[in-house]
């Protein structure tokens, strides 16, 4: 019969690769990246291609590595720039997503936030007469306090009526998607395009169309503006009485109650926050990367950057390099399709297989650290005797 105080070698091993709990902040999340991409090998072989050659062309559709060719006018700084301005929302719903985890909330709702914010900068500010330099920042300014309010109004049904955030979130997902289409299709709707009418190039977050030595490029502002709000989050969880309480009511709000913490403040302020970067990515997203709105359509953004922040292990500069790898699969994926003739739903197989292992890696944390106890508890028993 097995010996259940006895580590198993396997756990014992990935402790020695893992490292320590201060390492595994990092080694766990690249862990669940290497076991998605070698699960994601194995079902691209399943399908007849080959492995490296999909995963170089997601690396060439992206911009990272250089293409064969290129059309005219266009060149690798071009796939570059459109990685950036892709990436930008990405990094900001997963940010989104992590503050509220952080306070023991579930923001399923970033589409929906996004939309929202999207839509209403873009009726107030994208369609107005304004100069560049007044609207850029009222776009930034209008898109955080939109979301900031469904946030807020999530957080508040939580807090007073105790109606579980990821209900409310499904539910004015679903309402701001249709109640926002029927206002597109009834006044702003483009009779070619058949989305939202194109707002004016004063009002976008992404300067078009560059000519840099002969190649043409789009600068996007808001991926300053992201990295900025990782480096501002991480400062607010680390080192403000802010982040304290945010994390202490996560960890346990009776307790935190009991500390003195006003919980219900902390919950509504914290997914005015979340809803404020949701709004950021979805005005980046709607008014940066893409210049009008599809009706009827939430951004699969939203519910990428859970996956996204589940990578980064819920750190904020985290989300930085797990934003760049799904963005990655989701601007490569159109070239793998062409190039390696691999469907592009590859690359949703391979984001949903990182949040599958990225899921367990709190179960591969308790594993690997029980195992390493074990074997201490067996070693010093050892010595006793």
């Amino acid at each position: 019969m097995k010996n259940r105080n006895k580590p198993s070698q396997i756990s014992l091993a990935l402790a020695k690769i893992l490292g320590d709990e201060k390492r595994q902040s990092l080694s766990i999340p690249l862990f669940a990246i290497f076991l998605s991409v070698l699960a994601g090998s194995i079902v691209i072989l399943l399908v007849g291609k080959n492995p490296i050659s999909a995963y170089t062309s997601l690396l060439q559709g992206s911009g990272i590595l250089p293409k064969a060719n290129y059309a005219g006018g266009t060149g690798q700084l071009t796939d570059l720039t459109s990685f950036l301005d892709a990436l930008a929302p990405m990094i900001f719903g997963a940010l989104a997503v992590i503050i509220a985890m952080k306070a023991g909330l579930f923001n399923i709702g970033v589409s929906g936030q996004m939309l929202f914010a999207g839509f209403i900068a873009t009726v107030l500010i994208g369609y107005s007469d304004l100069s560049a330099v007044l609207a850029k920042p009222l776009v930034i300014v209008v898109g955080m306090m939109a979301g900031a309010i469904i946030g807020g109004f999530i957080a508040l049904l939580k807090y007073r009526f105790n109606i579980n955030e990821v209900v409310s979130c499904i539910m004015i997902n679903n309402i701001l998607q249709y109640v926002i289409s029927y206002f597109i299709n009834s006044n702003y709707v483009n009779p070619v395009s058949r989305q939202s009418q194109y707002i004016n190039e004063a009002s976008t977050l992404t300067i078009k169309g560059i000519n840099m030595g002969g190649i043409r490029v789009d600068f996007p502002i808001a991926i300053f503006l992201a990295l900025l709000a990782s480096f501002i989050i991480f400062y607010l969880l680390k080192n403000m009485t802010l982040g304290y309480e945010i994390k202490a009511v996560g960890s346990n709000r009776k307790a935190a109650q009991y500390a003195g913490i006003n919980v219900g403040r902390t919950l509504i302020l914290t997914m005015m926050i979340s809803g404020a970067l949701a709004g950021l990515a979805g005005v980046s997203y709607y008014m940066g990367y893409f210049t009008s709105i599809q009706p009827r359509a939430l951004s699969s953004l939203g519910f990428d950057a859970i996956a996204t922040a589940l990578l980064a292990n819920n750190n904020p500069l985290g989300a930085i390099f797990s934003s760049i790898l799904v963005t990655i699969l989701s601007k490569g994926s159109v070239y793998m399709s062409s190039r390696v003739e691999v469907v592009k739903e590859i690359s949703g197989v391979i984001t949903g297989l990182i949040l599958l292992f990225s899921a367990t890696g709190v179960f591969i944390k308790y594993k690997i650290n029980r195992a390493v106890e074990l074997a201490e508890t067996e070693k010093r028993g050892e010595i006793d005797d």
